[in-house]
């Protein structure tokens, strides 16, 4: 079996290693780019204008190195990040499964709800948002289990280049058309006790749940099976991917700040509404022509992270399942098992539960927010307990980011307690 080689890193790559290296890192980028770009980071500019602009970068930098760890771990001791927690202890293994299978769950049906409600912009007749749904997860799950990886490496970078050029079109025809602000519109102030909730889920989110960290680790592994990857192809393919979506999260939030801050438009509060109120305002604001432009930005935007989410999940299970029961190597039709169970669950929950979805939605998103702190420490603590090769080693300035990043999400965590339950 191939895995990640670091002795190759202190040559300098060329144009074909590094286009070849691109895949779990722009796959992170799909996953990521779902609900706290499109949803989250558009209302944060429609409510807030740029004010959280320099938040979101913030909190793209400070999770940085623990993101980036999957990618070191993997790198320099060729095990994913999952079997570094099994390393620790079984119950940290526990912990992970346990929340990366109810997160997988609750995360695939909002996808595929969303997804399936942008479709409708597409189908010539009316069809139920859970026969759409139905459609767009048989649609993953063929691409998934007939292509297998490769299927999803190359869907994953048809996606991101079409959403990143889209989108960049999109703010580009916005910036010459920002909407006109009221003359007795005052902003909210981030400041304000009531923007904590808002900014506590959006925050839990961004870039993306910190378990995406183990994902990626999982999709480098499985990459490396079928080609060899030197440690510095690994890294420059990570940070393609998390630089391209800490810029789309701003660009995400220039959008909600050039057309909807301040306009007097009232937010709707699902991601399904605020999704098409979003393509509704384009084609009001810029033209109708626009119209079909965001929602091919928005749809694709969705269905990438559907079917990597879908994918991931499964992927980190089936590993730690395999891990629990000490196996050699997990099973393909073991994932592709969990893939089926996460699917028809999901499906479940848009069909019977669809009104208690958001409430499931926060409940992910908070539960993602308050177990960063402590699965950005275990990362921390993984690509510094080992001793990894000198390409793939932890410098000194990122150590002192990754304390700095571990006192931001544990202080962030505290505030958000004490706004919580003891305020």
């Amino acid at each position: 079996m191939q895995t990640v080689s670091p002795h190759e890193a202190g040559s300098r790559l060329s144009v074909i290693q590094r286009v070849r290296a691109l895949g779990p890192g722009i796959m992170m980028a799909a996953a990521a780019v779902g609900g706290s770009h499109l949803v989250a980071s558009t209302k944060a500019g429609a409510i807030y204008g740029w004010q959280l602009a320099a938040l979101i970068l913030l909190v793209n930098l400070f999770k940085y190195p623990f993101f980036r760890a999957g990618v070191q771990y993997t790198a320099g001791t060729g095990e994913t990040l999952v079997e570094g927690y099994a390393r620790l202890g079984r119950g940290y293994l526990w912990l992970f499964i346990v929340l990366s299978a109810v997160s997988g769950v609750i995360n695939t049906a909002a996808l595929t709800l969303f997804s399936a409600s942008l479709l409708s912009y597409f189908v010539p007749f009316d069809l139920s948002l859970t026969a759409l749904s139905i459609i767009i997860v048989m649609t993953c799950l063929v691409i998934l289990i007939a292509g297998h990886y490769k299927a999803l490496d190359w869907l994953s970078k048809v996606i991101m280049a079409t959403l990143t050029c889209a989108t960049l079109v999109a703010v580009t025809v916005a910036i010459g058309n920002p909407v006109a602000v009221e003359s007795n519109f005052q902003a909210p102030s981030i400041w304000s006790i009531t923007a904590i909730g808002f900014i506590v889920v959006t925050m839990g989110w961004m870039p993306a749940p910190i378990e995406i960290s183990s994902i990626t680790s999982v999709w480098l592994k499985r990459k490396a099976q079928s080609e060899p990857i030197n440690a510095k192809a690994a890294l420059f393919d990570f940070n393609v991917g998390y630089i391209g979506t800490a810029a789309l999260a701003i660009v995400f939030l220039s959008l909600g700040a050039l057309l909807l801050h301040g306009s007097g438009v009232e937010l709707k509060q699902s991601g399904i509404g605020f999704s098409h109120q979003l393509v509704g305002l384009y084609a009001a604001t810029i033209g109708e022509w626009s119209r079909y432009l965001i929602a091919v930005v928005a749809f694709f935007c969705i269905f990438g992270s559907t079917i990597t989410v879908i994918d991931g999940y499964a992927r980190v299970v089936s590993e730690s399942q395999r891990l629990l029961r000490r196996q050699p190597q997990a099973s393909p039709l073991v994932t592709q098992g969990w893939m089926l169970i996460t699917a028809v669950l999901a499906l479940g929950i848009v069909a019977f539960w669809t009104g208690a979805l958001l409430t499931m939605l926060d409940f992910a998103m908070i539960a993602a927010f308050v177990t960063t702190p402590f699965f950005a420490l275990l990362n921390y603590i993984l690509v510094t307990k080992h001793r990894l090769p000198p390409e793939v080693t932890m410098s000194k300035s990122m150590r002192a980011l990754a304390i700095v990043g571990l006192i931001y999400l544990f202080g962030f965590l505290a505030v958000f307690i004490w706004w919580k339950w003891l305020m």
